[in-house]
């Protein structure tokens, strides 16, 4: 029996890891391994009971204001017992993670073939996002199979030398939906289950850290003056757990009237509140893939994106990290509609739901009966 193992350990990885783990479940002549660095423990616990899967490991990493060395060496360190002990035939992560490339290098240390899941992905900025476009750069060096969300994902690795085994499968995350997305579904955020979604409201996420502090900063004070100037307009923010970042969303937003602080959202809270919200505003990359989804425009709060499909789409616009540019972007699609419902109507250019079960294909196909 071949043994592949996943190796994730924060809660964006987990909502898109897991669709693929219950995929390759199905198929008998595997044994799975689920393996959690658990950097990000209670938000990702949250996403692994939704989904109804246990890990066979989890190194339980989170420290107080860790960084990124803690967090590799901590990995890596780990990974080498577990691997030592399983010797898996194949081992998969996914993204840009500092504890993704940790396990690759391990992975690699050990001869055990990888396969990076939303392979490709590049903005052509080492530092933007840091650590990531590094992180990204340097599974795929060690990657041995290569599973990218997008035509253009796969074409940069072509043109930086990758031949073999570069698979075009869409994105792990729309499959995500099957499972989260719920008819009638209520709010386990109580404050969520008050909002009027009659009005208009906006979705905003800000947390990059490379835009801590001067980003974040200008971010909510955009959101700040859209909010005073569009009172019949509610905003809601879900707070990254991150200290640093909680600091200036309190110190400018707290007691804004039609702004609402939140703790951070559970995956079924977020997937069932992007189809009520009237646009998104974020730093993130998982929500710019999600969104489009459900026919909502993303405004990217980042100088450049490593998924400009979504611009090239018509479903997202890159603001940039000034107040200004972000309050005017933001105060244009709310007040031309034509430029909304163009935007509202694209077709979201990263997949259709399939996307697991062409990976385990793919798989299949690489490691034999």
């Amino acid at each position: 029996m071949k043994k592949i193992l996943l190796a994730f350990g924060t809660r964006p990885e987990a909502i898109k890891m897991c669709p693929l783990i219950i995929e390759l479940k199905k198929h008998s002549d595997y044994k799975i391994i689920v393996c959690l660095t658990g950097q990000h423990q209670e938000m990702l616990n949250n996403v692994m009971e939704c989904f109804g899967i246990k890990a066979d490991y989890n190194f339980q990493i989170m420290r107080k204001n860790q960084s990124i060395f803690s967090i590799t060496t901590l990995v890596f360190e780990n990974m080498e017992k577990i691997l030592h002990k399983e010797y898996p035939d194949l081992v998969l992560v996914h993204g840009d993670t500092s504890s993704s490339f940790a396990v690759a290098l391990a992975s690699y240390y050990f001869k055990i073939p990888v396969g990076h899941v939303e392979a490709g992905l590049r903005t052509g900025n080492l530092y933007s996002p840091f650590p990531e476009e590094a992180n990204r750069l340097l599974i795929d060096r060690l990657s041995t199979l290569f599973f990218c969300p997008t035509k253009k994902n796969a074409m940069a690795l072509c043109n930086e030398g990758e031949k073999t085994n570069v698979f075009i499968t869409g994105n792990t995350v729309i499959d995500s939906f099957k499972y989260t997305v719920k008819r009638n579904y209520l709010f386990e955020n109580k404050t969520i289950n008050n909002i009027n979604f009659d009005q208009r409201v906006i979705l905003v996420t800000a947390h990059r850290r490379e835009n801590i502090p001067y980003g974040i900063r200008s971010i909510c004070e955009s959101v700040s003056l859209l909010a005073k100037t569009e009172k019949n307009i509610s905003f809601i923010f879900p707070m990254h757990p991150n200290p640093n970042v909680r600091k200036i969303i309190f110190e400018i937003l707290d007691g804004v009237n039609n702004v609402i602080l939140s703790e951070p959202l559970s995956v079924l809270d977020m997937h069932n509140l992007l189809p009520r919200v009237y646009f998104v505003m974020t730093d993130s990359g998982g929500l710019q893939e999600e969104a489009p989804h459900f026919g909502k425009p993303v405004l990217v709060l980042r100088k450049e994106t490593e998924r400009p499909e979504g611009v090239d789409a018509g479903t997202a616009i890159v603001c940039g990290i000034t107040t200004e540019n972000i309050y005017e972007i933001a105060k244009r699609i709310l007040n031309t509609k034509s430029e909304y419902e163009t935007m509202s109507r694209a077709i979201n250019p990263y997949g259709i739901g399939n996307s697991s079960s062409l990976i385990a294909n793919y798989i299949r196909d690489f490691l034999g009966e």
